[in-house]
C-alpha cells in the first residue's frame, strides 16, 4: 500500500542560516491519525511547508500519495493534500466564504455552477453553510478556522494537514473542531501545542526536537511519560 506520506532524510536550511530539519525520515499510512508535537522553534511549520512544497527541501525526499514533492509535481501533489494554516485569514481572503471555498475549484477549471455546488457541500460538512453568503471578518474564531478547512475539504483531499487548529479558541469552539476532525476520514497530520487535543484526535506521536525526530510512536504512551515530555519541552503543553 503506498504511504500517504513518505520522507527520507530531508534536510533544509534557509539561506545563510543553520539547518532547520536535519535528516528526517517517516511515514504516515493511509487514515493514519498523527499528531506533530514540538516546542517553538523545533521545525514544526517548517516541516509542514514542505509536505505541499511551500519550501523545497535541502536534502531528501518527500513523497506525497507516493508522488515526489518536487517542482514538476507541485499541482498533482496539491490535490492530494490539504493545508490549513494557523491563520485562517491566509486562506480567507475573498468577499464571501462561499467565494473563498469555490476558489479553489474555480482555479482548476470547474463550471461555476458545479464549483459552487461542491463549496455549499464542504461548508456543510464542517457545519457552517449557513454562513455561505457573510464574509469572514463576520465570524468568530471558530467558524473561521471551520471556513478554513472547508477551503481545503473542496478539494477532496488524502491528506489533512493542519497546523495549531484550536490554538487561541475557546473551549466550546475547541471542542467543535476536535469532534469534527475525529469523523474526518482522511489521513491526519495535526501539528499542535495542546497535548489533550492531540490525544483526542490522534494516535501516533511525532514529537521534534532541534529539527530532528526525538519521539516516534503512540501518542499515550509519550503522555504518561512525564520525564520524556520534560526533555522535549512538552510538559506545558499538558
Amino acid at each position: 500500500m503506498t504511504a500517504s506520506l513518505e520522507l527520507r532524510a530531508v534536510s533544509f536550511a534557509y539561506p545563510g542560516g543553520e539547518p532547520v530539519l536535519r535528516a528526517i525520515s517517516f511515514t504516515v499510512a493511509p487514515g493514519e491519525r498523527v499528531a506533530l508535537l514540538g516546542p517553538n522553534g523545533a521545525g514544526k511549520s517548517t516541516l509542514l511547508q514542505h509536505l505541499n512544497g511551500l519550501l523545497l527541501p535541502t536534502a531528501g525526499q518527500l513523497f506525497v500519495g507516493g508522488v515526489p514533492v518536487v517542482e514538476a509535481n507541485l499541482r498533482s501533489v496539491r490535490q492530494r493534500i490539504g493545508f490549513v494554516f494557523q491563520d485562517p485569514d491566509d486562506q480567507l481572503f475573498l468577499p464571501t466564504l462561499l467565494e473563498d471555498v469555490a476558489f479553489a475549484p474555480l482555479n482548476a477549471g470547474e463550471p461555476r455552477a458545479q464549483a459552487r455546488a461542491r463549496a455549499h457541500a464542504a461548508l456543510a460538512a464542517v457545519g457552517i453553510d449557513r454562513h455561505a453568503d457573510r464574509a469572514a471578518h463576520h465570524l468568530s474564531g471558530g467558524e473561521k478556522r471551520l471556513a478554513a478547512l472547508a477551503t481545503v475539504l473542496v478539494s477532496r483531499p488524502q491528506v489533512l494537514v493542519l497546523d495549531e487548529p484550536t490554538g487561541d479558541l475557546d473551549a466550546r469552539a475547541r471542542l467543535r473542531i476536535v469532534r469534527l476532525l475525529q469523523e474526518r476520514p482522511e489521513t491526519l497530520l495535526v501539528a499542535t501545542h495542546d497535548l489533550e487535543v492531540a490525544g483526542a484526535v490522534c494516535t501516533r506521536a511525532l514529537a521534534l526536537a532541534d529539527g530532528s525526530v526525538a519521539y516516534d510512536g503512540p501518542l499515550d504512551r509519550l503522555r504518561a511519560d512525564r520525564d520524556r515530555l520534560g526533555r522535549l519541552g512538552l510538559l506545558a503543553a499538558l
